[in-house]
């Protein structure tokens, strides 16, 4: 069993050389094992540490988008090659001690109104102690992975980087590379990492509920290695969020 070790006290920023928060096919593995070899990936929570106990309504809407969805890996797959196909077993998903919630109801990817957005940040409820901010109100644990994917090949990512770049000169809702360089992955041939907020056949934000504890995720290997990376854990959710990322 191979394991990597992370300092959840810190951001990713401050160790780059456990994870990352876009796709590229050039981002370094941080370990490599045999098939079926059970690894184990610490990550980060899904805004990497922007939410504590404090947090207000306010603090939301002024987090940096840039940080969202800090991955552990990539996990390069020994003997994987392009055209294969990786399926990935959740053997156990462990929920972490303090937790945080929240919900944004109207974005433009969804609906049509204002964004109303709520928060909550507690304990766990599994302990019996739910937010003060939701009194009453215990969520039943069904932890899963809200970010799970393998790296795109340099062909997937021009054609995917030129297709999103059509939306936006249309008008549409996307999520580019941006500008901030310690967020952002170097160029290769002219182009930077994929954002995690998108769907793709090497999928990055899924939100299925169901892929919890025993479950099973097969993946187009587009790279040798596969470069398989996972985080963004939920503690439990409905269908919404995967409703909307869909295109």
């Amino acid at each position: 069993m191979k394991s990597i070790e992370i300092d959840r006290g810190k951001r990713l920023q401050a160790q780059p050389t456990t994870g990352h928060n876009r796709f590229h096919p050039s981002i370094p593995p941080i370990v490599s094992v045999d098939e079926g070899e059970e690894v184990v990936l610490p990550t980060r929570d899904g805004v990497d540490g922007q939410l504590g106990p404090s947090t207000t309504e306010a603090d939301i809407a002024s987090m940096e988008a840039g940080a969202i969805h800090p991955l552990t890996g990539p996990v390069f797959v020994k003997g994987a090659r392009a055209g294969d196909v990786l399926e990935v077993e959740f053997l156990d998903i462990c929920r972490a001690v303090r937790l945080h919630g929240g919900s944004s109801r109207g974005s433009a990817s969804c609906a049509t109104s204002s964004p109303r957005r709520s928060s909550c940040t507690g304990r766990s409820a599994m302990a019996g102690r739910p937010s003060p901010r939701l009194p009453g109100v215990r969520i039943p644990a069904a932890p899963f992975m809200g970010v799970s994917g393998v790296a795109p090949s340099m062909a997937q990512l021009r054609a995917w980087t030129a297709r999103e770049n059509d939306l936006i000169s249309r008008g549409g809702m996307v999520f580019p590379p941006d500008a901030n360089r310690r967020r952002s992955w170097p160029r290769t041939g002219g182009y930077r990492g994929l954002r995690t907020l998108r769907l793709a056949r090497t999928a990055a934000t899924s939100s299925v509920k169901q892929l919890t504890k025993g479950s099973k995720l097969l993946l187009p290997v587009s790279v040798d290695g596969a470069l398989f990376s996972t985080g963004d854990g939920h503690f439990a959710q409905g269908d919404g969020e995967v409703v909307c990322h869909r295109r």
